[in-house]
């Protein structure tokens, strides 16, 4: 209500100028233009607001028109409500070529309010792009251009990076996957385009907080989730396209870095071009990433103390916790495999530590038990069952805390329950009770539930 306050009284005000002085704002630069002009900018403006607010697009159509080729640079409701009084038009409209008009329309709205209201701090160029993009694919759905929409958001994208609205940066990859699915030749263009929004969101994420920080998380997830799912990121494909161009870029620390978080991402690790690209980095720069990278490599040539080594490297130097945990288990996995198990052991739990939901760590626990199971009670075969009760009970566990292993516990759980001591050997065994605590002894150490089966 300030503002139409204030332009009717701005109206009466200039009532009384000359014609002489009379000019629309679209030919002077100025906000409501001069003389009578500005009177007429004015009052269309105090009456296509009201009508708009309520929903009368129809009423509000005929002053909106004036006031937004008159004076577009007056205020920015021309535009607020000018995407909604076009958009209005476009679904009232039934003749193909009229619609077709309409959407250029309405594109335009939205061009010229970039124009005029661009450096806006809040609703500036990238967030007008943004909802442009959105406004033109649901209102098209299959029929829109994905070459459009790349254009408009790619703008957005390049120019403010990471201060770029980050709708506009899911609408760039919605097109550019149309791009890639259109024609399998765009692959390459492709991955750049998710390596580069994925780190812009990244940025996002570190400086944001809140609600803000939950949404920007989700959209950060479907832009993930998108690029794996979308067929270019298989390891073939990956080696293809940057296994000839990691020398090229053997100095260029960025490019480097961005390749090798790229293939840890689609668990391509076993590949050429990620060892390659992990090595340059490391003598450029050591780091977590690139330790790990060669590390890898070791153990693809079953170097196991230098992978060893490599991963405590890489442990010490990273940052983020569950990376940390896949370096513990890695370590895990390699001792467990030369027979080292107590050791193997702690690096394990320490993945747990780190990420409570690893499964996979559970289970290799679970399996160090039931492999040493005989040594560590060679003359009574019947507490020597007590052992798979404590190696299930990790299976168990694994099952609880991340469901993604469920399919091989509930085959390992099947597998050893077979073993367990019958009711019969825990009633006749005199350190055991059906439903007591039992303490396994050797190197395991672990209290179990003893549980006898039903013959």
């Amino acid at each position: 209500m300030k503002i139409k306050v204030c332009l009717l009284l701005a109206a009466g005000s200039l009532l009384g100028m000359p014609a002489a002085f009379a000019q629309k704002g679209v030919d002077n630069g100025t906000r409501f233009g001069s003389g009578q002009d500005s009177v007429r900018c004015i009052t269309n403006i105090s009456l296509f607001v009201p009508y708009a607010k309520n929903g009368d697009y129809k009423d509000a159509l005929p002053f909106w028109k004036i006031a937004y080729n008159e004076c577009p640079a007056a205020i920015k409701d021309i535009y607020l409500y000018g995407v909604r009084i076009v958009g209005w038009e476009y679904d009232q409209a039934t003749d193909p070529a009229q619609k077709a008009a309409l959407m250029k329309d309405l594109l335009a709205v939205y061009d010229q309010r970039i124009k005029y209201f661009g450096n806006d701090p809040r609703y500036g160029t990238s967030w007008i792009l943004a909802k442009k993009a959105q406004d033109y694919v649901t209102r098209l759905g299959d029929k829109a251009d994905p070459k459009l929409v790349y254009a408009w958001t790619k703008e957005a994208v390049d120019k403010f990076g990471d201060k770029c609205d980050p709708l506009a940066i899911s609408y760039y990859m919605f097109a550019s996957n149309q791009l890639m699915v259109a024609d399998p030749n765009q692959k390459a263009n492709y991955i750049q385009d998710y390596l580069k929004c994925s780190a812009i969101y990244d940025a996002q994420l570190a400086n944001a907080s809140g609600k803000e920080k939950t949404v920007l998380q989700e959209m950060k997830t479907g832009l993930d989730n998108g690029f794996a799912n979308s067929g270019a990121a298989d390891c073939a494909t990956l080696q293809k396209i940057y296994g000839p161009k990691v020398e090229a870029n053997k100095t260029d620390l960025k490019w480097l870095k961005q390749t090798i978080t790229l293939f840890r991402r689609m668990r391509c690790t076993e590949t050429d071009a990620y060892y390659a690209a992990a090595t340059y980095a490391y003598k450029i720069e050591p780091s977590a990433e690139a330790a790990r990278g060669l590390a890898r490599k070791d153990v693809r040539d079953k170097d196991y103390e230098g992978a060893i080594q490599l991963f405590q490297q890489s442990i010490n130097m990273e940052t983020v916790d569950t990376l940390k945990a896949q370096d513990n288990y890695a370590i895990a996995a390699m001792l467990f495999d030369q027979k080292k198990y107590s050791e193997a052991r702690k690096y394990a739990q320490e993945a747990i530590k780190l990420q409570p939901t690893m499964g996979p760590a559970y289970i290799l626990i679970g399996q160090m038990y039931a492999s040493t199971a005989k040594s560590i009670y060679p003359n009574d075969p019947v507490l020597v069952k007590t052992v798979f009760i404590a190696a299930v009970d990790k299976f168990l566990k694994a099952r609880q805390v991340d469901p993604s292993v469920a399919d091989d516990a509930n085959k390992l759980i099947s597998a050893y329950s077979k073993y367990f001591p019958t009711k019969e050997e825990v009633f006749m065994h005199p350190k055991l009770g059906e439903g007591k605590a039992f303490t396994v002894g050797g190197w395991i150490g672990e209290t179990v539930i003893v549980k006898g089966k039903q013959e």
